[in-house]
């Protein structure tokens, strides 16, 4: 984003907590010549400091991942919503009317789904015993038959199903608050799998492609939960920083996402993959041991989630330009971030 941002003319101010879980060599001076300003976004002199002189805030600051248990409850709460209140009321403070949120397709849980005999239905939550039994594919609650996934518009009704997804959709619902009260203009990027370049190394909380990566690296196969036919929609990093400055542009220039406006956008590929995919191209690059399919779960995760992105495509103009392929062979070989 700063790269994207930077070519384009803009000035960036970055604010980084600095913290040592995604920073464990210590943060980066600066970012593309751009120097880098360390404070924690649920700190409003911090944030304040930040602000001065700015236009526009592109709000990115998360602890992200499903969580470890449920003692990771209040780290969720404080650095996501917390921190997203601090910047909110600052950004009141200071007059600052435009914000392009980093959203989370987290927030609608399980995908769109269909059944044969009863058409679109919810899925409904999925038990620890169906688990066990390794019956991992949703069922009709109604007549019990297989459902069909499909893609997920931005209007599908908000399902978290863990407490990092509630975060990720309490931070959407302050961001309309601070919208509705100071007239500014609110675009918030939910955005499906991430991968690419500069993905952490080794932690718990990372995705499940630098989880990946960093098992071939140590030259074990990476663990595969479930049968490995979780639906995914993988988008590469630099087509969500592209997303965002076309967010932000759009606000600026007082378009469809203009002050007084609100947007929600997918950003995701619109082409599903399973995680076995994931793991099966991710080996094959590497030349490393095949994956391993475990039959492990994890209850707050979702079964199947892909986008649907005809709106950001129609309205922002945006597309994917990196292709799965291309991306993987480019995610084999980059460094990992410390």
């Amino acid at each position: 984003m700063v790269a994207g941002l930077a070519a384009r003319g803009h000035e960036v101010v970055i604010l980084d907590s600095g913290s040592p879980a995604v920073h464990r060599d210590g943060p980066p001076d600066q970012v593309h010549g751009v120097a880098v300003q360390l404070g924690d976004v649920g700190d409003r002199q911090a944030v304040a400091a930040a602000l001065v002189g700015v236009d526009a805030v592109c709000h990115q600051a998360a602890k992200v991942g499903l969580g470890v248990n449920l003692d990771d409850l209040p780290g969720y709460a404080l650095s996501n919503d917390l921190g997203t209140a601090v910047l909110l009321a600052e950004m009141a403070r200071a007059g600052v009317g435009r914000l392009v949120l980093a959203g989370s397709m987290v927030v609608y849980g399980e995908g769109r789904y269909e059944c044969p005999e009863h058409g679109p239905v919810a899925a409904p939550p999925r038990s620890v015993q169906a688990l066990q039994r390794m019956q991992f594919e949703p069922e009709c609650d109604r007549c019990g038959k297989p459902l069909s996934p499909g893609l997920v518009p931005e209007d599908t009704a908000a399902d978290p199903r863990n407490g990092y997804a509630v975060t990720k959709l309490a931070q959407e619902l302050l961001a309309r608050v601070w919208q509705r009260e100071t007239g500014g203009a609110l675009t918030v990027l939910r955005y499906h799998n991430v991968y690419g370049p500069g993905l952490p190394r080794d932690t718990p909380y990372a995705g499940v492609a630098a989880i990946f990566r960093s098992a071939l690296e140590r030259g074990e196969a990476p663990a595969v939960y479930e049968d490995g036919g979780q639906r995914r929609d993988f988008v590469h990093v630099d087509d969500v920083a592209a997303a965002n400055v076309l967010a932000l542009e759009a606000q600026l220039d007082g378009g469809a996402t203009g002050l007084g406006h609100l947007a929600v956008f997918n950003v995701g590929s619109g082409q599903p993959r399973t995680v076995l995919d994931l793991a099966d191209a991710l080996a094959a690059a590497i030349g490393g041991p095949d994956p391993v399919v475990t039959g492990q779960f994890r209850l707050g995760d979702v079964r199947h989630i892909t986008a649907d992105t005809a709106r950001i495509r129609r309205e922002l103009g945006w597309q994917p330009r990196v292709a799965f392929e291309t991306g993987i062979r480019q995610l084999a070989t980059a460094p990992l971030r410390p």
